[in-house]
């Protein structure tokens, strides 16, 4: 599982997340999802530990935390939701027969 981190500065790099989270226990992973448009981060990002209690640990220490001159949130992150449509018409849910 991993760590969902949230509100963070747009000037944060994945060295730095991995350096404050390291203080809780081996970082194996650090994403930063980046904008497609602008390019730059998008205020949120994931981090995975080695154990769930290194993640514990991590979430009560950090959740609310000032770091970069905000106010973090920290929290399991929760598997990602499927936001495409059921059926083949787009989400459209007319019985006109043509």
């Amino acid at each position: 599982m991993s760590i969902y981190v949230g509100n963070l500065s747009y000037e944060v790099a994945e060295d730095d997340l991995a350096a404050i989270f390291a203080e809780y226990g081996t970082v194996k992973r650090v994403q930063l999802p980046v904008d497609r448009e602008t390019g730059r981060t998008r205020g949120f990002g994931f981090v995975e530990m080695s154990s769930d209690d290194e993640e514990a640990a991590a979430i009560e220490a950090l959740d609310g935390a000032e770091w970069m001159g905000r106010d973090l949130k920290v929290n399991k992150a929760r598997p990602r939701e499927d936001k495409r449509s059921s059926g083949g018409w787009g989400g459209q849910r007319n019985n006109r027969r043509y």
